[in-house]
């Protein structure tokens, strides 16, 4: 039987006092929510903290609503929480695309957005999807609150720039005008990490690409996004064409590795593939855009 190394555990009471707890026990503290990642590691022994402190009960991380022209989420709202979401599926519904093939309910009744993202597992489809909707996450310490970029949120693989004794509180996505976003995932069974995934949200006046955002997971892209292809669609007419060009240019500019899941060439040839049926579908959900 597997079974985790010796550890402390203690249950945070307010945000305040999980703050006070992470300073205590210092950086070999990790934080529990859903632990659907955390536990399975600790019982390999790939993660081995000296102190658990458990945050479920911080009911105050936990909601989801429009405030200030921003979707707001604290980030101990459920994946199942997310995609129930009316409003959240209204404004982005490249979040529900995301959350529909995310494991499967049991574990989207009880994971979290911001465990998902402080895993920051280089396959994680919520990272990509945040990513394309530029989100900014809120992230709360003893010195007090900062924001940071979803694409500079991440360092590399399972390391973000919350410091040891920081909290993700909150994830925050602007809304503006003219909007349409999708997810696209291969997967090799129904809730798997994917084998190749991409999202993209697309702003639009008329025809033309005011504003694009392109994310990637699992094929080695940059801060889980397309920047150059972005930089190729803006200005330009929301075409096939247009698309075709940027998920090349998405496909040239990631690093997948071959690995369980596929080689590498077939993992850029989805980058390409999926970045085009993401902005297919974008432009097709635009309030008066065409699909």
């Amino acid at each position: 039987m597997q079974v985790p190394a010796h550890f402390e555990y203690e249950k945070a009471t307010s945000v305040e006092h999980c703050l006070a707890l992470l300073a205590k026990f210092g950086p070999e503290s990790r934080v529990l929510a859903g632990g659907h990642s955390l536990i399975p590691m600790m019982k390999l022994r790939l993660a081995q903290p000296e102190t658990l402190i458990d945050i479920n009960d911080l009911t105050e991380l936990g909601y989801l609503r429009v405030s200030d022209g921003e979707l707001r989420m604290g980030a101990l709202t459920r994946h199942a929480e997310l995609l129930s979401s009316p409003v959240a599926g209204e404004h982005f519904p490249i979040l529900h695309d995301a959350e529909r093939v995310i494991a499967d309910p049991i574990v989207r009744n009880r994971g979290t957005i911001g465990g998902s993202l402080c895993q920051a597992d280089p396959s994680e489809d919520l990272s990509a999807a945040f990513a394309a909707v530029r989100a900014i996450m809120v992230i709360q310490g003893g010195a007090g609150t900062r924001t940071v970029p979803a694409r500079e949120f991440h360092l590399g693989p399972y390391e973000t720039v919350v410091e040891s004794d920081e909290l993700l509180t909150e994830i925050r996505v602007p809304i503006l005008p003219g909007s349409g976003s999708a997810y696209e995932k291969v997967e090799r069974r129904a809730g798997d990490w994917p084998v190749g995934a991409a999202g993209a949200a697309l702003w639009l006046d008329g025809d033309t690409i005011t504003e694009v955002g392109i994310g990637l997971a699992a094929v080695g892209a940059a801060h889980f996004s397309a920047a150059e292809a972005e930089d190729a669609l803006r200005g330009e007419p929301a075409t096939d064409d247009s698309f075709t060009r940027a998920g090349q240019i998405a496909a040239e500019h990631c690093r997948p590795i071959s690995d369980q899941r596929g080689p590498a060439d077939y993992k850029r040839h989805l980058a390409a593939e999926l970045t085009v049926r993401a902005l297919r579908r974008a432009r097709g959900r635009v309030r008066g855009g065409k699909g």
